[in-house]
């Protein structure tokens, strides 16, 4: 439920996206998925060959997907380890150098220009409320959050889902095609619109404005455009010192 306030007779309701992290492993997961398997699949599609592109495509984007979510995974589980072990040390602090800590709580307060007569009474109140006063550590003196319980395995889940979808979408046209030179252009005007669209969704979900849209658009077209044409060139060139590997074959001679 979004804060209601009433002020001067006019109900003002604030909307505060209660979702932010899910949306931050989406956008990672996708934008991954976008343009690392893009990036391959174009590099691949130089060696001509419609089957090495689609096996060496989908391997890459299950082992990616995979990947992505393990690291989440344990990004996340870390992250409540380290909040807990922050927890316990500031409860032993409050405990044992309890002087220490009021002062923490005045030079906290200070940056917000308060009094130390107004911040007193905060003072007093923590000091009969020990959980809440390391709370109120945790969160102002350390800026930590102590994570959802559930957010390693949504965060998990969200990467890797994200990551699998992200980067189906420039290999569609290599299962539907059997050209792979078509395939590659389709594949690349797929991928343009999808980069466009999705750089340009990004910026407006998380800033919001059209300005602000457009450019996310423009970044995050640039990004896959670069990371298409590096992969495309490293292959290529890679290509071009062994054909024997083009023309997957190897002769007698070439396995001594």
């Amino acid at each position: 439920m979004q804060p209601r306030f009433v002020h001067n007779g006019v109900l003002h309701e604030e909307h505060h996206s209660s979702n932010d992290e899910i949306v931050r492993d989406i956008i990672i997961g996708f934008a991954d998925g976008l343009t690392v398997p893009f990036a391959l699949t174009a590099g691949l599609s130089s060696l001509g060959s419609n089957k090495l592109v689609i096996i060496g495509g989908l391997a890459e984007l299950f082992s990616g997907a995979i990947s992505m979510g393990l690291g989440g995974y344990l990004a996340s589980v870390t992250e409540g380890d380290h909040y807990d072990a922050e927890e316990k040390r500031e409860y032993e602090e409050v405990e044992t150098l309890p002087g220490a800590e009021k002062e923490e709580i005045y030079k906290i307060m200070r940056v917000y220009g308060l009094e130390d007569e107004v911040i007193k009474p905060m003072v007093d109140a923590f000091e009969l409320n020990k959980e809440m006063w390391v709370k109120f550590m945790m969160r102002f003196e350390l800026e930590l959050k102590k994570p959802d319980p559930s957010r390693a395995w949504i965060s998990a889940g969200s990467l890797s889902v994200s990551y699998f979808l992200g980067g189906l979408i420039p290999m569609i046209p290599y299962f539907a095609m059997h050209d792979i030179t078509h395939a590659l252009f389709v594949s690349i005007g797929i991928t343009v619109v999808m980069l466009l669209v999705f750089g340009f969704v990004k910026n407006m979900y998380t800033v919001g404005t059209k300005k602000s849209g457009a450019w996310g658009a423009i970044q995050t077209l640039i990004v896959g455009v670069l990371a298409a044409a590096t992969s495309y060139g490293i292959v290529r060139a890679l290509d071009s010192r062994n054909p024997v590997m083009t023309q997957g074959k190897l002769t007698a001679s070439d396995m001594n």
